[in-house]
């Protein structure tokens, strides 16, 4: 059954990313601003491999009309990743001439020449997929629920990492309503989820501390408190993310399941003067 929602639209962001932001552009807060940053980098190729991986899936499902409304939301689903990774190209290439190196994306396109390598089945391609979009989605309810999240950060990155956590939160169950319309099973899944969730927690901190260390600013003792505000103080990460994280083991589990779409919905809403509806509707 499709549990995703039919018409997502593709939407461009009015934001200006050509004049730059400022280097600790999260309110002068070195290792926020890194942090993020670091999550940016990973965008690019993992927007690709998500395309690639649903399109392979979207291969192997029947052209009939149970699934009619599934294959529309796929091509949507395409269309909005692929807007994610050419903004966060943009970005990241304003990171490069801020002196910061991606590495993030270089272990990504090793794992991805492995799995070309070795053939991974398009279930398993999904299955990975369907991981990352549930960590996203966390971090996209999180974005969107808690406003101290990004208190005092430079409006236009405000503005784009809460629309990319409206779209991520708006498709989040595509991937695993594909996985599992194909028939994919709970061990494949959860094993996948066990092995991307925890690479995502080692790469995303790996980047975070390989760009504090650029930015001069890893040994200063206002990175190690802000560090340990955002993971045990308000709203803090490690109380936040946890729960959500360990509930995709539940054999009862869906992504709609997880957080508020109507906060989506809302911050959609509440700002349509900064988006533009690119196609009207991808059918």
């Amino acid at each position: 059954m499709n549990n995703s929602p039919a018409n997502l639209l593709i939407r461009k962001l009015d934001i200006d990313l050509a004049t730059g932001f400022p280097r600790h552009w999260h309110n002068d807060d070195a290792f926020k601003s890194m942090y993020y940053n670091a999550l940016s980098m990973s965008f690019p190729v993992g927007e690709q491999f998500f395309i690639d991986s649903v399109r392979a899936g979207l291969e192997l499902l029947p052209d009939t009309p149970e699934h009619a409304s599934l294959r529309v939301t796929i091509r949507q689903f395409i269309g909005q990743e692929a807007t994610h990774r050419h903004i966060h190209y943009l970005y990241n290439s304003h990171l490069e001439k801020q002196g910061l190196n991606n590495h993030w994306q270089h272990w990504a396109l090793r794992r991805i020449a492995i799995a070309e390598k070795y053939k991974f089945h398009p279930l398993s391609l999904l299955a990975i997929t369907a991981a990352y979009e549930h960590c996203t989605a966390i971090l996209a309810d999180g974005t969107l629920r808690y406003a101290n999240w990004f208190d005092g950060a430079e409006p236009k990155m405000q503005t784009l990492w809460r629309w990319h956590a409206a779209e991520e939160t708006e498709h989040k169950a595509v991937a695993y309503d594909l996985y599992q319309t194909l028939g994919g099973g709970y061990m494949r899944r959860v094993s996948w989820y066990a092995y991307t969730a925890l690479l995502f927690i080692l790469e995303a901190g790996s980047q975070t501390l390989l760009n504090l260390h650029r930015d001069k600013s890893l040994f200063r003792a206002s990175t190690y408190w802000s560090a340990l505000k955002f993971l045990f103080g308000k709203n803090g990460s490690i109380w936040r993310y946890t729960l959500p994280m360990l509930q995709y083991f539940s054999y009862r589990f869906h992504p709609n399941k997880h957080g508020k779409r109507e906060l989506a919905e809302q911050w959609l809403n509440d700002n349509a003067e900064l988006w533009r509806d690119v196609n009207a509707r991808v059918n």
